[in-house]
């Protein structure tokens, strides 16, 4: 089994990659053109306890992050957060030299600031989205150019104002990759539209009747997988068509089966409760409350 590398500080990852150490200990800034992994095999595999911002041209690699792959093939811009896994396969054939740059962040640079919250919020820095985002010329230049102005801060005397300062271009990029991300939904709106099309057809094969007792009601990261995306990536997905996440269409796809069995059957209940997987009808009542304004019985009484 190769053996997975364990990088705890930017000093580590420095020197893994033949660099200089690091100017300062939090938060760097790396020349990728000058990375130089060690290579006894075509396989490297690690776990890094930092964030990274790639941007990157001339892959000469292919990218597993978790246990998806990385899509580099027309965009440069990665994002992989603290604590996750890294599996890189290198093709040993390629002739054009890697280029770009890679930000290093500590969390514990972020300590004591709102970004140090809101950074797990942004989606990019999960399994979310499996594909590099792609840039304009404009649109990369105006990150190259932040990340050059976060470089000479941290290069520049330290003192009381600068781990502000860094943190402002930091939350200033990341707003920018939020912008380019949505705009890349946007731009891929047929494939994403059918995405949405198979997602709302596998959601309600999973609601006919015999394969619901059977099964139960679906969980998130089932229906992703049936569309081999992850489930942050179908969130955002369904977010920006729909504004409605994955667990709010589930739910009512849940109030819509209700409403047919309370309309056309007998059945009690904590009967339709029970198909529907509940353990207790009480919690299917609440639900059903919260989506419709009334109980499941004075719904049913409505038929009546």
């Amino acid at each position: 089994m190769k053996h997975t590398h364990h990088f705890k500080s930017l000093a580590d990852f420095h020197t893994f990659c033949g660099l200089s150490k690091p100017e300062h200990p939090l938060i760097s800034l790396i020349d990728y053109s000058q990375v130089n992994y060690p290579l006894d095999d075509v396989e490297l595999k690690w776990i890094q306890h930092f964030y990274s911002i790639g941007l990157k041209r001339n892959v000469n690699a292919r990218f597993n992050y978790g246990q998806q792959q990385y899509d580099f093939d027309s965009g440069i811009l990665c994002f992989v957060s603290p604590e996750q896994f890294l599996k890189i396969e290198v093709n040993p054939e390629a002739k054009a030299e890697p280029t770009g740059w890679l930000l290093l962040i500590h969390p514990d640079f972020l300590w004591g600031s709102e970004l140090a919250r809101k950074i797990k919020s942004y989606d990019f820095f999960k399994y979310a989205v499996t594909e590099a985002l792609f840039l304009s010329d404009k649109e990369e230049q105006t990150i190259v150019d932040i990340l050059r102005g976060i470089e000479s801060e941290y290069q520049s005397a330290i003192d009381k104002f600068s781990q502000d300062l860094i943190i402002k271009q930091v939350e200033r990029l990341l707003l920018y990759a939020e912008r380019f991300y949505e705009r890349q939904f946007i731009t891929r709106k047929k494939s994403n539209h059918e995405l949405v099309t198979r997602f709302e057809q596998i959601l309600a094969q999973h609601f006919l009747h015999d394969r619901l007792v059977e099964q139960g009601i679906p969980q998130v990261t089932t229906l992703a997988d049936q569309l081999n995306i992850s489930a942050n990536y179908l969130g955002s997905l369904l977010r920006i068509y729909t504004q409605q996440t994955t667990q709010q269409h589930i739910q009512n796809k849940v109030i819509e089966y209700a409403k047919m069995r309370l309309s056309t059957t007998q059945l009690s209940v904590s009967e339709i409760a029970y198909e529907l997987g509940f353990e207790h009808s009480q919690s299917f009542s609440k639900l059903f409350k919260s989506k419709t304004s009334q109980s499941p019985m004075a719904f049913r009484a409505g038929f009546n």
